[in-house]
């Protein structure tokens, strides 16, 4: 693909967050333009951006010519210049919506009229930051996750306003980074952080109560339901081990805590349908009874490789003195 053929995107907001969306967009095969407050602090983390995929090309987590590519397809430009003819521009800048607002306002006094814009905002809603965007039909929630270039899901979330090939358009960009998307409503918190906060304040209450120590919550997080996690969502989670038996586990939780576990109407209706998941062919997501023994099976080899990738790589440096291969010594 040449130059000319590649798609021109933009990243307004050129920090560690933005930084990091416009390395994996560039290695998707498009040329980005990053801006910030001034063009000396752009140009300033395009340079970083660049030593940083050495760094990862080294590591072998970017390809060996990520710097390279990085280098040719990345410029430090103006907001003004780094909308200009862009196709897709992200909005990445800090979590106040006074900031965001005048930023999307000069986005798109200065892009075309049709250009897609994104913002990476996690928590204001997509729905009142569109009240500074002009044509606002072409206007969404594109939210990448810390960090960007890794972590391999993205929220969209359209507004009331938000056209349908908007929302197609961001799929295809997104894609071509090799992450997925999911299309989420415009919600306080949207999905990823209401999901995110309400384990941490569950979390932090178990800490208040002396249940256990932080550090003894993380290591059951860790080793046993988010053990599951990078494979099953909590409905397969749910649906795998029966309906029926998480209705009884909250009849128990409720002896203790009768309104913060209030059993789901959902999961009311389900049981009494008789839909208990996996064990009956219908559930949460319905996944039909004969294909069990294929799920579990996909189930047992995923958590055994799991566990063979956490051995290799040994225990995360959160403690002082911790090795992670104390074998290699």
């Amino acid at each position: 693909m040449t130059q000319q053929q590649r798609p021109v995107y933009a990243v307004i907001g050129s920090g560690y967050m933005g930084g990091g969306i416009a390395q994996s967009l560039a290695l998707s095969g498009a040329d980005v333009r990053i801006a910030d407050v001034d063009l000396d602090v752009a140009t300033a983390n395009r340079e970083r951006l660049i030593a940083e995929a050495a760094q990862f090309a080294a590591d072998g987590l970017f390809p060996a010519d990520a710097a390279d590519t990085v280098a040719q397809r990345l410029t430090a430009a103006t907001i003004e210049d780094a909308v200009a003819g862009a196709d897709f521009i992200e909005e990445a800048v800090p979590e106040k919506i006074e900031i965001k607002h005048a930023t999307l306002r000069r986005i798109c006094d200065a892009a075309a009229p049709d250009a897609i814009i994104g913002s990476n905002t996690s928590t204001i809603l997509i729905g009142r930051l569109a009240e500074a965007v002009t044509n606002p039909e072409r206007f969404l929630g594109v939210h990448f996750s810390n960090p960007a270039p890794f972590i391999p899901g993205v929220e969209l979330i359209p507004h009331s306003s938000t056209a349908e090939a908007t929302i197609a358009a961001a799929e295809k960009i997104v894609a071509a980074t090799g992450k997925e998307t999911a299309r989420v409503k415009d919600a306080t918190g949207f999905v990823l952080n209401r999901l995110q906060y309400a384990l941490f304040h569950e979390a932090t209450q178990l800490v208040e109560e002396g249940v256990a120590t932080a550090e003894d919550i993380d290591t059951i997080v860790r080793t046993t339901f988010g053990f599951r996690l990078p494979f099953f969502g909590p409905f397969a989670i749910a649906d795998m081990a029966g309906l029926d038996v998480y209705s009884f586990c909250y009849a128990s939780l409720q002896t203790e805590f009768p309104e913060r576990f209030a059993t789901p109407k959902v999961l009311d209706d389900l049981v009494s349908a008789g839909k208990l998941g996996t064990k009956t062919g219908a559930g949460f997501l319905d996944v039909p009874a004969d294909r069990t023994p294929e799920l579990v099976a996909y189930r047992n080899k995923a958590y055994v490789a799991m566990k063979k990738l956490i051995d290799e790589l040994g225990p995360a440096p959160i403690h002082p003195g911790t090795d992670p291969h104390p074998d290699n010594d």
